[in-house]
């Protein structure tokens, strides 16, 4: 059979029907936020960190904080369909949850990540550029951690801690995010002014400018069942299990 030749005029005008027709109908299929598999056993931490806590921080906390977030979520498609009032108000309320509980998702994904058993990453210094900017920032591991700790020791109430990379200048720092500023005394507030995040909110993830590296939680559930009232002694605690290879992927 002779093959079927068309003239440009024609073909031209089969191309052009062909680029206007209309593509096929596709359904969206919102995935949900899931739990977290841990790297390690709950006991692992131990000492720093006893496996209750660890049990209860990631299967009930970090879980709650996930259906939460899937729950809120589906309220907000669902009012997204409308364009009432009423509709738009529950988005604007809605805004805030989604805010809440999709910060404590993210800001305790990556404190799973930051931590490591000893013998097996937990507590071993950072290296390679990451280390060179500690150094250069603050002077040496040593005086980073005495200055992270002030921070989370400066934290009342509940919060996080966070060394973070400006995105737009390359140079480490330290964060702070934590409840409103009247809850703080004057002598904090001026302290920590320069480089903590005020909101009513304190499960806020670090985003924008700024790049997350390590965190650590000041909620009293990260600690209290086994330091009860000495937070600080939490603080010092955990510097024996992070897990600073984590860190210096995402310095990278």
């Amino acid at each position: 059979m002779p093959a079927t030749i068309l003239r440009p005029s024609t073909a031209r005008a089969a191309f052009r029907a062909i680029s206007h027709a209309q593509p096929a109908s596709t359904t969206f299929v919102r995935t949900k936020a899931t739990l977290p598999d841990l790297p390690y056993d709950y006991a692992a931490l131990e000492p720093a960190i006893s496996g209750q806590i660890m049990e209860l921080h990631h299967s009930k906390h970090h879980n709650t904080y996930v259906n939460s977030f899937n729950a809120a979520s589906e309220k907000l498609a669902t009012a997204q369909q409308l364009n009432t009032p009423e509709a738009i108000a529950d988005q604007i309320a809605l805004q805030p949850v989604i805010n809440f509980h999709g910060g404590g998702h993210i800001n305790h994904s990556l404190f799973w990540e930051n931590l490591a058993p000893k013998g097996k990453g937990g507590g071993e210094p950072p290296s390679g550029e990451l280390g060179k900017a500690i150094d250069s920032t603050f002077g040496g591991l040593e005086a980073f951690k005495k200055s992270m700790n002030a921070k989370l020791a400066g934290i009342q109430g509940s919060g996080w801690a966070w060394l973070v990379k400006d995105t737009e200048t390359g140079q480490i720092g330290i964060k702070t995010y934590a409840v409103s500023t009247s809850s703080f005394s004057l002598h904090v507030f001026l302290e920590a002014i320069a480089d903590t995040d005020w909101g009513e909110q304190n499960q806020d993830p670090v985003v924008g400018q700024f790049k997350p590296l390590l965190g650590i939680d000041a909620w009293e559930h990260s600690y209290y069942l086994q330091y009860q009232n000495r937070k600080a002694e939490y603080f010092s605690a955990v510097w024996d299990v992070v897990n600073w290879k984590t860190a210096e992927k995402r310095f990278a």
